[in-house]
Parts: C-alpha cells; sequence; structure tokens
C-alpha cells in the first residue's frame, strides 16, 4: 500500500509569469520541450498556463524535500497533461533519482488559477525507504 512520503505547495502570480515569459532565455531554461509545446499551442491562456507549470515544479521540488538543490533542476519536472484532462508529472535526472531514493513512484498533482494567481499542490506517494 503507498503512504505519502512528501508534500508540496505553491502560489505563483500570473502577471510576473506573463513577462518572464517573454523572455526565451526564461522558457528554455525553465519549461521543458514538452512543456513549451503545451505553451505554444494555448494562445490566450499562455501565462496562466505557463504560471500553473512554474507552480507545479516549485510543489513538486518541495514534496521532494529539496526545492531546487540537491540535484533538483526545473527542467527535472515536466507537466502535462493525461487524456481526460488531468494534471500529471514526468520527473527526470535529480529530480526523479530524489524520487527514487525516498521510495517514491508517483506524484499526483492539482493546480489552479484564479484572480491573477496560479496554485498547484504536489503530493508524492510510495514505499518510503527506512532512513539509516
Amino acid at each position: 500500500m503507498s503512504e505519502v512520503i512528501g508534500i508540496g505547495t505553491d502560489l505563483c502570480g500570473i502577471a510576473r509569469i506573463a513577462k518572464a515569459i517573454e523572455k526565451d532565455s526564461f522558457v528554455s531554461r525553465v519549461y521543458t520541450e514538452t512543456e513549451r509545446g503545451i505553451l505554444e499551442a494555448c494562445g490566450a491562456g499562455r501565462a496562466q498556463t505557463a504560471a500553473a507549470f512554474f507552480a507545479a515544479k516549485e510543489a513538486v521540488a518541495k514534496a521532494l524535500g529539496t526545492g531546487f538543490a540537491s540535484g533538483v533542476a526545473m527542467r527535472d519536472i515536466s507537466v502535462s497533461h493525461d487524456g481526460a484532462g488531468a494534471p500529471q508529472v514526468t520527473l527526470s535526472g535529480g529530480a526523479l533519482r530524489r524520487m527514487q531514493a525516498l521510495g517514491g513512484s508517483r506524484v499526483l498533482l492539482s493546480l489552479t488559477h484564479e484572480d491573477g494567481m496560479a496554485a498547484a499542490f504536489a503530493v508524492l506517494t510510495g514505499e518510503p525507504k527506512l532512513k539509516e
């Protein structure tokens, strides 16, 4: 039976991200190729989606217990949607190694946005490894 290993949440201003995504250097540093494709298809909702994805990355990093340190990078966390439109997370690199080290097997994610803010809540589940 899976247990909760970590939780994380984040709140992000959409206007701040709207300004940041005007710079290609920010977009390429923060968002994965998959995420950039999603953002390009968003049209008028691009900033809102970018802010929700940014908040999701922060929330997942917090659920991993590291933030963006110990080898966990922004682009190690990729946000997309499943066939039903629910948000999902794919981990790679340092984020994946950290999840595995903790005994994690899945990240559950919820995203929302309203009144100029985007929020994310992440839950890391799995079979916790015993601390030595």
